[in-house]
Order: structure tokens, then C-alpha cells, then sequence
């Protein structure tokens, strides 16, 4: 079962469905749960060949009406956002600096249904002699950033100061990982271009995608608000979505339109479903 499934499974036994009816808002735990897990991926750090450190503390910004919401129950969600951080890591075999806390926070700049994800790596007494010598890392700041979850900690932790057997570069040497802010360009290397839907990855291949409601879409959604033909992905510099005449539009990155430009991270929204767009150089 995946971690995700899981996820939902506990919050349903929660406060007697209270989680249930708290959750007709936009913003909805799975979504939340799965930006966490992009959170790690984006931001995993390689130590050496047996070490990947991911952030353990995280800032999950919601609008005034969802933060008002669900600020009742921050604690009991961030227990099992933080379980489901911990569940993934072991999958994934990230290791953390320190205990994992996930903090709900109001963002006056954010409308209903919208939020942003921010971390960082805090390390705690048990960690600090670290995996190898050296001083121990200090916490690095939270994030920053307008555009949702995915930005790097403007200080990672400390690389190992020994490389890893096997004649290898070191760890020092990593690039960041491609089609993340700061990461350097590569020479020659093609952008791939996908699309995240529930947990689904669809590779983008052709210059255009269509999303719609019909079987001959080239990514069917079935969603009753969404049209047969509903909107285009045309790939580019920038990418861009176009609206092809669907009943209920698109909404991208907060903003309702009938055309926008695509960036790594941006979310779009047709009839009830939510679209990650997702970029990387590579």
C-alpha cells in the first residue's frame, strides 16, 4: 500500500470523522502530504554513497480561511503529516539531522484553496558529531520564495570532509539536482517535462498535450467538472497552457485565465482536479 494511501487511511479515524468534514475545504491533506514528499525529493542532500539528508522541519502556509479551519487540529495533522514524511523517508532511504515537525502557518497573501511549503534541515544534539569530522552543521534558515513548494535551503548541511571509497568524486562535487533554482544549466542537456495527477506521473513527449474528460485526450481525466477537450499543454521557452473552450476554464497558480506560462511547480486546476507541472533539465 502506498504511503500516501496510508495517509488517508488514519486521518479517516481521526476526531470521529471531524478531519472528514474539515477537509471539504480546497486545500486537501493529500495534497499537502504529497508537496512534503516533493519537498524531501527537491532538497535531498547526498552525504556519501549510504547518506541522503532531507529537511525535517517544515512550514506549511495556508490562506486565512483554511488556516482558520484547520488550526484547531494542527497538532494531530502535523502528527500524521510527520508520520507520512518519516514513512516516505524510510522508502525512500532519506535519513533527517533531527526529529521531523511539520507547523501549520497563516499566509495573508495566499487565497483559499492555495498554499506553499518551506523547509529546513535542523539538526539535533544526538546528530551533531555528524558523519564524519568536522563542526557540526548549524540549522539552516527556512526557504523562501512566492511560487510553492520545491525551493532548496539557502544553506545545506556540511559535506562529509573524507570522499567515499571507491576513487569516486565526493560528495563536494554533486551537482544540484537538475531543474532545481540555482542548479547550473547543463551543456547539451534536453528539458523533460511531466505532469503530476494524484500521484500519477505523465512524461509530456510531444510538443502538445491535450487534458480532457474524452478517451481520445491524450491524458483523460475523469472529472465531471472538466470538459471532453479542456485545455493544451504546448511545450516551448516558456511552456504554456491554453484553454480550448472548456465549460469551467483554468486556474493556474491562483489565477483564473484561458492562457498562462508554466513553470516548474505550477498548479493548475480543472473542474475539481488539481495538475502539478513539473520541469528538469537532464
Amino acid at each position: 500500500m502506498g504511503v500516501l494511501k496510508k495517509f488517508e487511511q488514519r486521518l479517516e479515524g481521526l476526531v470521529n470523522g471531524t478531519f472528514a468534514k474539515v477537509f471539504k475545504s480546497e486545500v486537501q491533506p493529500v495534497e499537502i502530504a504529497g508537496a512534503l514528499q516533493r519537498e524531501c525529493d527537491n532538497n535531498a542532500t547526498i552525504w556519501n554513497r549510504e547518506r541522503t539528508v532531507v529537511p525535517n522541519d517544515f512550514i506549511v502556509e495556508l490562506s486565512t480561511p483554511d488556516f482558520e479551519r484547520l488550526s484547531p487540529y494542527s497538532g494531530q495533522l502535523g502528527d500524521e503529516l510527520s508520520a507520512m514524511v518519516r514513512d516516505y523517508a524510510k522508502q525512500q532511504r532519506y535519513t533527517f539531522m533531527g526529529p521531523i515537525k511539520v507547523h501549520l502557518e497563516k499566509a495573508d497573501d495566499l487565497d483559499t484553496g492555495l498554499y506553499r511549503v518551506r523547509s529546513r534541515t535542523l539538526a539535533s544534539s544526538a546528530s551533531q558529531a555528524g558523519p564524519g569530522p568536522g563542526p557540526a552543521p548549524a540549522p539552516a534558515p527556512p526557504t523562501g520564495g512566492g511560487g510553492g513548494y520545491g525551493y532548496p535551503p539557502s544553506a545545506a548541511p556540511p559535506m562529509p570532509a573524507a570522499p567515499p571509497p571507491g576513487g569516486g568524486p565526493g560528495p563536494a562535487s554533486a551537482h544540484p539536482q537538475a531543474g532545481q533554482p540555482g542548479a547550473a544549466p547543463v551543456p547539451g542537456a534536453q528539458t523533460r517535462r511531466w505532469i503530476e495527477i494524484n500521484g500519477t506521473r505523465h512524461q509530456i513527449s510531444r510538443p502538445t498535450m491535450v487534458l480532457g474528460r474524452s478517451t481520445d485526450a491524450d491524458v483523460r481525466i475523469d472529472d465531471p467538472g472538466v470538459s471532453r477537450r479542456h485545455c493544451e499543454i504546448r511545450t516551448g521557452t516558456p511552456s504554456t497552457i491554453q484553454d480550448l473552450g472548456s465549460t469551467n476554464g483554468i486556474v493556474v497558480d491562483g489565477q483564473h485565465g484561458t492562457r498562462a506560462t508554466l513553470r516548474d511547480g505550477s498548479r493548475i486546476v480543472v473542474g475539481s482536479t488539481t495538475i502539478i507541472y513539473r520541469q528538469a533539465e537532464g
